[in-house]
């Protein structure tokens, strides 16, 4: 019998499309996505969406949701609206990278009425959540250059 603190169990995600558990790959293993080695992911080989794992993660502990090829491009899309929203702030303020990066983001996510998982990541986010942010910061960019949007 164990004594102590109680051992969380394993993480194992289920697809929020099709509902049918991940498996774990890595690299070299058959249903792996990558030709490189990216690190282990959950993936449904069913919808083929996938997350990766935590850095370092010993129990394999999900990134966030599984994403299929729309959530990934829209994911990607929004991190690299940030960046430079993030960069700014950096040499405005005089903040670290990884600050900004965290104000900004949470900035998008009070915007859209969203709540982000823990460590501020964008990983919780689903596809209109995204592009809920990224219509937000298309919006103050227009706003901040003094350009009249298309939509006007």
């Amino acid at each position: 019998m164990r004594v102590g603190r109680p051992v969380k169990a394993l993480p194992h995600p289920n697809c929020d499309y099709c509902g049918a558990p991940a498996t774990l790959a890595r690299a070299g293993d058959e249903i792996y996505p990558y030709r490189d080695n990216h690190g282990s992911l959950w993936i449904c080989v069913n919808c083929q969406a996938w997350i990766g794992v935590f850095p370092r993660s010993t129990r394999n502990v999900p990134l966030g949701r599984l994403a299929d090829a729309r959530l990934r491009e829209l994911k990607a899309k929004l991190h690299a609206m940030l960046e430079p929203l993030a960069q700014a702030k950096v040499r405005r303020d005089g903040c670290s990278i990884f600050e900004a990066r965290a104000k900004g983001l949470k900035w998008v996510t009070q915007q859209i009425g969203a709540e982000l998982a823990e460590k501020g990541s964008i990983h919780s986010l689903d596809a209109e959540q995204c592009e809920g942010a990224i219509a937000i910061i298309e919006r103050f960019e227009q706003e901040r250059s003094g350009y009249p949007s298309d939509s006007d």
